[in-house]
């Protein structure tokens, strides 16, 4: 629909009330401003019902006609949104929101490729085949790529148990540290070009080929490659029902789960000296301060992470401490500093599933190493940031109080 009309106000309030994206236009019927909006009519009716910051004033006094575009959900919305703005580069787009702080959605140009969030300065970094954005936020980004994810990594195929499942979504989304599980390079390949036409707006060309493939397997008897198509969908038709700008959760399947006891630990020192270790307790999720444990490296020398660790694990598994076993434990750190874990763990006759998350290239992004049990369901990658950071936190507080003291004179 266009409007070009001499009250625009009034006209406005006629807009419907659904989400969409709304193109604003100066005298010359030039693009000027793309926005989007979970309700078209609220949204873009908010221009003129309240008081305006300078920058939009002048937005709002440059508008002379409005068009806008409905979607079926609020991400629609959002991808919408991002597209147009690099269709059109709108003036009052990139006046209003500096630069510097647009990200794109980016498909890496690889074997098995992942898709990332990036801004202009780290897509020179990667081998891109594919841009999509700006997208006005990080988080915006994110979301996008989390749901994706979510519904066209959903595997119920016997061969793939939850965990591979989980290395699969990890692995696209740029945090694995390349395990993608047993998936066959052109069912990869067939995710990624499921989430680029989506990106692209295809979302109706999606489902009718996703339809078509469910027919034809169901005739061949491949009941749960067709109940996966089923699902696939239902979540594309039914986006709008997941209230995506407020949540990321679309629970395809049940990936995450409340965990009565997550303990995370994590090594703070300075070339050795004044070294300490931390246990954090996370109970349903929560953390659990009561449970914090503190640890003073007491028998290694000079600066040994590995070692270091191993003290601790074994002080807090093999003296027989009346303590709950966790359900996870999660370490600040790569391979080795799992391994670590799974050492002492194997010592004490002991299976505990095990995380360790560590700071990517550049020191940018997590990488994942997981060890545990066949069709073990790990948290999202939220929660095990939440862990991470909180036994860093805790750790490093203990190393400064210990380092202040010594300096200080203090006995300790």
């Amino acid at each position: 629909m266009s409007l070009f009309d001499a009250n625009i106000k009034e006209v406005v309030k006629k807009f419907p009330d659904s989400p969409g994206v709304y193109l604003m236009k100066n005298e010359k019927a030039e693009i000027i401003y793309v926005g989007k909006a979970t309700s078209l009519r609220k949204r873009v009716g908010s221009y003129f019902n309240r008081a305006l910051n300078t920058k939009t004033e002048k937005l709002v006094s440059d508008i002379r006609g409005i068009d806008f575009k409905m979607t079926e959900s609020a991400m629609e919305a959002l991808i919408l949104e991002a597209n147009l703005i690099s269709l059109y580069k709108p003036y009052y787009n990139i006046k209003l929101k500096d630069d510097k702080y647009f990200v794109n959605i980016i498909i890496t140009e690889e074997k098995f490729p992942r898709i990332l969030i990036a801004r202009a300065s780290d897509e020179k970094k990667q081998k891109t085949k594919n841009i999509f954005g700006p997208y006005t936020s990080k988080r915006d980004a994110k979301q996008v790529i989390d749901l994706l994810v979510k519904i066209f990594c959903s595997r119920r195929d016997k061969s793939s148990s939850s965990t591979e499942n989980l290395y699969l979504r990890y692995y696209i989304k740029g945090y694995s540290s390349g395990k993608i599980g047993s998936i066959a390079e052109k069912d990869y390949k067939k995710i990624i070009y499921n989430i680029k036409s989506f990106l692209e707006g295809r979302k109706e060309k999606i489902i009718k080929k996703a339809e078509k493939e469910m027919l034809s397997a169901a005739k061949r008897s491949e009941f749960e490659k067709a109940a996966q198509l089923r699902d696939q969908i239902f979540a594309l038709q039914h986006i709008r029902d997941t209230a995506f700008m407020d949540k990321e959760d679309l629970l395809l399947e049940k990936q995450s789960t409340d965990f009565d006891r997550i303990e995370g630990y994590d090594i703070s020192n300075t070339s050795g000296k004044d070294a300490v270790g931390s246990m954090v307790v996370f109970r349903r999720n929560k953390p659990d301060k009561d449970e914090y444990r503190k640890f003073k490296i007491k028998t290694v020398q000079g600066a040994n992470d590995i070692a270091m660790m191993k003290e601790i694990l074994e002080r807090r598994f093999g003296n027989g401490h009346d303590w709950q076993l966790p359900d996870l434990i999660i370490m600040d750190g790569g391979m080795t500093q799992t391994n670590a874990a799974k050492t002492v763990l194997k010592k004490h006759r002991l299976t505990i599933p095990i995380v360790g998350i560590a700071k990517g290239p550049d020191r940018k992004g997590e990488k994942l190493f997981f060890s545990a049990p066949k069709g073990f369901v790990f948290p999202d990658i939220d929660l095990i940031k939440k862990v991470r950071d909180e036994s860093h936190r805790f750790a490093i507080n203990y190393h400064r109080k210990l380092r202040g003291e010594r300096i200080k004179g203090k006995k300790i």
